[in-house]
């Protein structure tokens, strides 16, 4: 088996990196058969991007903080580990968010697509589902659509549901909602389109961020998941992204 390494910036990552690439050798990309992440979440998010499309599964060694993306480190039999490694898909979100100056921007997320406030203003948010208008206007500081990959990270922060992998739901959760005061948000089929079309822009600007990929003064943001695109990660037996997810839910 090839394997390609990538690591964060850290001392702790970096290190592992001269150890395995010397103990197990290291590959480019183009001929590797598995990608391993050395890092945090963080970092596992933009490796995702990088082989996003391509057939070839990335496996994740928590050199970070929280590493919900990432399997336990453990530099012994790396090969077998992979070898037993379950894979799970993961389809990300299409961002196009429209500028108030009219340009027109696109990005993807494995995690989530969210808008927030860039002043001490809230934001004005009308929002359309499948061409529906069902809320006039939320006044927030912002508004997260989520991946069931992406329901345990800012989205359970911000007191939205955790959603199993396999639910084709994705969380739609307001950010310190303050008109309506009581809405807690929606859970939408994976299919819905989002509009989010943001209300007296002049005086309250908004931004849009799409996983690391921010945009700023967005007059109006589309987003959708994006069946035609995937990337596979893999996680050890019993430790596997749907596991987590449930067990995440139990954690007092």
């Amino acid at each position: 088996m090839k394997i390609h390494f990538v690591a964060s910036s850290t001392d702790s990552a970096q290190a592992a990196l001269v150890r395995l690439s010397q103990k197990y050798g290291n590959v480019r990309l183009y001929e590797a058969d598995v990608v391993v992440c050395l890092g945090g979440d963080g970092f596992m998010l933009e490796a995702l991007h990088k082989v996003l499309d391509k057939s070839i599964a990335i496996y994740g060694m928590n050199y970070g903080t929280v590493g919900f993306l990432m399997n336990a480190v453990d530099e012994g039999d790396l090969f077998q580990r992979l070898e037993n490694a379950q894979p799970s898909v993961l389809h990300p979100l299409h961002m196009t968010a429209t500028t108030v100056g009219g340009k027109v921007k696109s990005a993807l997320a494995f995690n989530d697509v969210f808008l927030f406030r860039q002043t001490r203003q809230t934001s004005r948010i009308q929002i359309e589902i499948d061409g529906r208008l069902r809320l006039e206007e939320l006044i927030c500081d912002g508004i997260i659509v989520s991946t069931p990959a992406g329901s345990t990270a800012y989205n359970l922060s911000a007191h939205g549901p955790i959603v199993p992998l396999s639910a084709n739901i994705l969380p739609l959760t307001p950010i310190s909602a303050f008109r309506p005061r009581r809405w807690r948000g929606a859970l939408l089929p994976s299919s819905a389109v989002v509009k989010l079309t943001l209300l007296d822009t002049e005086k309250r600007a908004t931004a849009a961020v799409a996983d690391f990929t921010e945009i700023r003064d967005v007059a109006e943001v589309v987003v959708r998941e994006d069946r035609s695109r995937k990337a596979t990660i893999l996680f050890d037996p019993d430790h596997g992204l749907s596991e987590r997810i449930i067990a995440e839910q139990f954690v007092a």
